[in-house]
């Protein structure tokens, strides 16, 4: 797209930030680096492979990139300008990629939304980032029936029936495949920038309250970089995405590096017996999942039933893997390599990875970072770790690092102090320069004396195969100085537990001041959508339970 200033030789200075930024705008169908144009560069290289699978229907990197470019330019056509925001309630659809990658051909910012808040958390998540448009799918209705006189900003509703196949409730509504395929498939002439922004990200919020992260294409694509290379991504890789789309991991950190790459991408939802049946027919190489999904699907009967021998990366993340479960992935996939990824939205979803040759000797590491980004520990003060055995808040630099939190520089500011964004995660480092035991910061069992990482609790209690899940939480004690540690254990189906047998092994294995005080058989835990355990809920729940100690 040629704009500005015709041909005024000033105008072509390359050395001028006025030259450099008129150079980007007037070629930027030429020279520019986006993840509006991962698509169709994909549908360049192979035009008529699957690029996704819905439903049992196979969809061409040509006919995803042609449906793109309609949806993109259905946005532009209700008024969407550059930078405004599209929110997106939907589960795994077809439907919620065209919103996503229109969004960012259009020049407007994606904006996913978790369906397991409350319909007024979400409200307050459109209400606070002002979006223009607000795509529903029909099963998830239910959660934003009645909100909408209370979302001012949204001028136009787009339904989705892929869902449940139900038709919109009132003509409040446009339906999806209606409103995007009477508009042109030839893609939009937006002026695209790598630094600008393309979407927007609430955090879980598994410790604080959510936060708005704001994504450059900058920070995704070398996110999707560093993850092809260091997880060995291919364009042969079949990667089943069973976790929510609109959790930051599962979509950057697995579902676009193999767009990018063009590979094909199998979405359904974390159906354990769906998720077997998609690898054998499938013949899936790639299956991104937490630890407590890992388990489940390890333990389901039906488990032998299936060939899964076609699956060569087995893949872990968004929160710790106990080393139990590491051990076992090895054993049951004799023929994979395990992959434990570590990152956060902020991040782009990736900052290192323990990869298959190091996950037998270094289990509690959180690998070698990622091609892209550097890694550090900070104690209290604002300076690196700087001998073994020191602990800090693991701290990460680099392109894949967020622009900010929208309309927060308070939080922006702390987060990115001393030039280094702060995770809120707890480290440890080794002998040898690696960091060991990440833990959330407040997951850390403060005790009068000192801190005890909970996962280094979790990793010997994982030891009891009868332990189906579990959470190590600090809670306050009457007769000491700081909490304690106790555990909240799941037994496994049929399984007969004893207090004293889970606390006689810690024994075994630990200081006395890092055994459970306490251990209590519950039969769920909370849980964000994807997987991630909510100790903080852990935390309250249990917080008296000494209370009638004297």
């Amino acid at each position: 797209m040629q704009t500005g200033r015709g041909n005024d030789p000033s105008s072509f200075d390359a050395f001028s930030r006025e030259g450099v930024d008129f150079l980007a705008d007037r070629y930027n169908r030429a020279n520019r680096w986006v993840v509006a144009d991962m698509i169709r560069r994909s549908a360049y290289h192979y035009p008529e492979k699957t690029a996704l699978i819905f439903q049992g229907s196979c969809v061409s990197y040509t006919a995803l990139e042609k449906a793109c470019n309609r949806t993109a330019n259905a946005l532009i056509g209700l008024g969407v300008k550059k930078f405004d925001r599209v929110a997106v309630l939907a589960h795994n659809t077809l439907h919620h990629i065209l919103a996503w990658i229109g969004c960012c051909k259009a020049g407007a910012v994606y904006v996913p939304l978790n369906y397991m808040l409350t319909g007024s958390e979400i409200q307050n998540c459109i209400n606070h980032c002002r979006s223009k448009v607000l795509v529903v799918e029909d099963s998830l209705y239910d959660l934003v029936r009645g909100h909408y006189r209370a979302m001012p900003s949204v001028r136009a509703l787009i339904w989705s029936g892929q869902g449940m196949g139900q038709l919109p409730p009132d003509d409040r509504f446009t339906e999806f495949d209606a409103w995007h395929r009477q508009y042109s498939d030839t893609e939009p002439d937006t002026v695209l920038r790598i630094e600008e922004p393309c979407q927007m990200v609430y955090t879980s919020g598994t410790e604080v309250g959510p936060k708005a992260v704001v994504m450059s294409n900058q920070a995704l694509i070398a996110g999707y970089m560093s993850c092809i290379i260091d997880g060995k991504y291919d364009s042969s890789d079949v990667s089943i995405n069973a976790l929510p789309v609109y959790h930051s991991m599962q979509r950057d950190a697995f579902l676009n590096p193999v767009f990018y790459i063009g590979g094909t991408n199998v979405l359904m939802g974390p159906d354990i017996n769906e998720i077997l049946k998609a690898i054998e027919a499938y013949k899936a190489t790639t299956l991104f999942a937490t630890p407590t999904l890992w388990i489940d699907i390890l333990r389901h009967p039906d488990f032998g039933g299936y060939d899964l021998s076609s699956l060569t990366k087995i893949c872990c993340g968004a929160s710790a893997m106990p080393t139990e479960l590491l051990e076992a992935l090895k054993k049951r996939f004799p023929g994979a390599g395990v992959y434990s990824f570590y990152g956060q939205a902020e991040l782009a979803s990736f900052h290192s990875v323990l990869k298959e040759s190091g996950a037998a000797e270094e289990p509690l590491t959180v690998g070698r970072c990622g091609l892209n980004m550097e890694m550090r520990l900070e104690p209290d003060i604002e300076a690196s770790v700087p001998h073994p055995g020191g602990a800090g808040e693991i701290c990460g630099r680099g392109p894949h690092v967020m622009m900010g939190y929208y309309n927060d520089p308070g939080k922006t500011d702390d987060a990115m102090r001393s030039g280094w964004f702060h995770t809120g995660d707890h480290g440890v480092l080794d002998e040898r320069g690696r960091v060991l035991v990440i833990d959330r910061k407040r997951d850390v069992v403060r005790t009068g004396h000192e801190g005890i990482a909970s996962r280094e609790i979790e990793d010997i209690v994982y030891r009891d195969e009868r332990v189906m899940e579990l959470a190590v939480v600090g809670v306050p004690h009457p007769e000491e100085t700081g909490d304690v540690p106790i555990a909240v254990v799941i037994p496994a189906r049929g399984a007969n537990i004893r207090e004293e047998e889970i606390v006689e092994l810690c024994r075994q294995h630990l200081s006395s001041h890092k055994v459970p005080r306490k251990v209590i058989f519950v039969n769920d835990l909370p849980k964000t959508s994807s997987g991630k355990l909510l100790k903080r809920e852990v935390r309250k729940q249990y917080r008296n339970v000494f209370s009638s100690v004297s």
